[in-house]
């Protein structure tokens, strides 16, 4: 009875000041004031650094806290987990059975449901396997995410880019830029094998509890990473690894990389880490093969972590890509030939010419593609690249469209309707030549010109790049 009595004043407690508490830590730019405002104390001279987390348990389960989670697990779109109940039904849920929930997370008796295996294709090949979180799993790991990442934020290292808030790709790709240009253009491209399903359990835990001290946080984050995955009808016990596809996986995926981060800033090596993935830029061959095999050791021996040498090489960062971009010897940032290869291969897939549908409906799914890939490669310098691959997809694009018109007759019609005068329209359409070859004519270029695909909403690579310069 006494149990119950304190664990409903500590979750009273928190409801009455939550808004207050999340407030003040999440607007405050005093690191100190805000550890001591969310944390307590920090003593790092009698306690090694470690921040004294209390009761944080009680702000994840708030409902303030519950309620930013939904909306930001909503706005993800996420499949269903293996109860198969849709996000878009928690709230409803969780009104009827939200506080039997808390309670039993508050008590420690809480379970998480088994993750649903999912397969899916790497760019390079091979699969990836993702863990999906049920519905109620995957909020409750979003809640506990939002608390604990800005603690975590104060520890990790300024060289980690990925899964951080305000940090992305592009800005690891301008840092690396920078390396390279002041003279360390020999990269030591490490590539760790299977990372997510590597991470030692009790390593990530003895790391997280550096950071905070709540004990049934602590419990409830190590139930996750060890919940069963469920593949093919059968629960497999997970004794390993972290399940890519939660909302805690990136953190936790930092929390352990970590850890090498501040081993490498101890040696003063200058390097740049994006999850799993991270380069180390010296000034000599011999030095990087040095450097490879030490920072080999540290990974598998005191990490625990896998490192695949067929992929990880010393080279110049030339003959390398990192994050999909090439950097050149002086610097320059550019696209690497990899993901250049991977778009042509998705925009045939889009203009394959028996594909069957319309052409307004090829040209409108071509535009998000591009989009998104302009977007994130927009810091490289590739102007004439793009003017390249501009003057291929229309042609792509003529080529697909010339074939619907399929008879010589419908041909000459189309290519008159666009301002082709008659005689020529005919030389067109009575030629033997293949689709390929008409579509780079004088006649389909003077009827499907710039101005024509401009009118159809073709998404244009190089003037979006001009604009993006400016």
């Amino acid at each position: 009875m006494e149990h119950q009595q304190q664990i409903a004043y500590q979750r009273d407690m928190f409801i009455e000041h939550k808004q207050e508490v999340i407030g003040q830590f999440g607007n405050r730019k005093d690191v100190n004031s805000a550890r001591t405002i969310l944390t307590g104390q920090v003593d790092k001279e009698t306690n090694q650094g470690r921040v004294f987390t209390r009761e944080l348990i009680g702000i994840v389960c708030s409902a303030e806290n519950i309620n930013r989670a939904y909306k930001q697990v909503k706005r993800n779109k996420g499949v269903a987990g293996i109860d198969n109940i849709p996000v878009g039904n928690f709230a409803d849920w969780f009104t009827k059975e939200g506080d039997e929930l808390v309670n039993q997370i508050l008590r420690g008796e809480y379970l998480p449901s088994a993750v649903k295996a999912v397969e899916i294709s790497k760019p390079n090949g091979g699969v990836r396997q993702l863990g999906i979180p049920t519905t109620k799993d995957r909020i409750i790991q979003q809640a506990i995410s939002q608390v604990i990442t800005p603690i975590c934020e104060q520890e990790f290292s300024d060289h980690s880019y990925g899964f951080r808030p305000k940090r992305n790709a592009k800005q690891a790709i301008r840092r690396a830029s920078i390396y390279v240009a002041e003279g360390r253009q020999v990269v030591v491209d490490m590539d760790m094998k299977s990372f997510f399903d590597e991470v030692n359990h009790d390593r990530l835990m003895y790391r997280l509890s550096l950071l905070i001290q709540d004990k049934q946080l602590l419990k409830l984050i190590r139930k996750y990473i060890q919940s069963g995955v469920m593949i093919g009808g059968l629960v497999h016990q997970r004794l390993k690894g972290t399940p890519q596809g939660s909302p805690l996986s990136p953190l936790l995926s930092n929390v352990v990389l970590d850890e090498l981060d501040k081993e490498l800033e101890k040696r003063g090596h200058y390097f740049v880490r994006y999850a799993d993935d991270f380069n180390i830029f010296v000034r000599s061959q011999k030095a990087g093969e040095r450097v490879k095999e030490s920072v080999c050791s540290y990974l598998t021996n005191k990490l625990k972590l896998k490192v695949n040498e067929q992929k990880s090489q010393v080279c110049k960062s030339s003959d390398t890509k990192f994050l999909g971009y090439t950097i050149l010897e002086t610097g320059m940032i550019t696209v690497s030939n990899q993901n250049v290869v991977r778009l042509k291969k998705k925009i045939r897939e889009l203009t394959k010419r028996n594909r069957g549908v319309s052409f307004g409906k090829v040209v409108s799914d071509l535009s998000p593609v591009l989009r998104g890939w302009l977007n994130y490669f927009h810091i490289a310098k590739c102007k004439s690249l793009l003017r390249n691959l501009d003057a291929w997809i229309r042609r792509k694009l003529r080529c697909y469209r010339l074939k619907q018109c399929k008879r010589a007759i419908t041909l000459k019609r189309f290519l008159k309707s666009l301002g082709v005068p008659n005689w020529q329209s005919w030389i067109l359409a009575l030629s033997g030549k293949g689709w390929w070859r008409k579509s780079g004519c004088p006649q389909v270029h003077q009827a499907m010109n710039l101005k024509w695909f401009e009118d159809l909403g073709l998404f244009n690579l190089s003037i979006k790049y001009a604009l993006l310069q400016n």
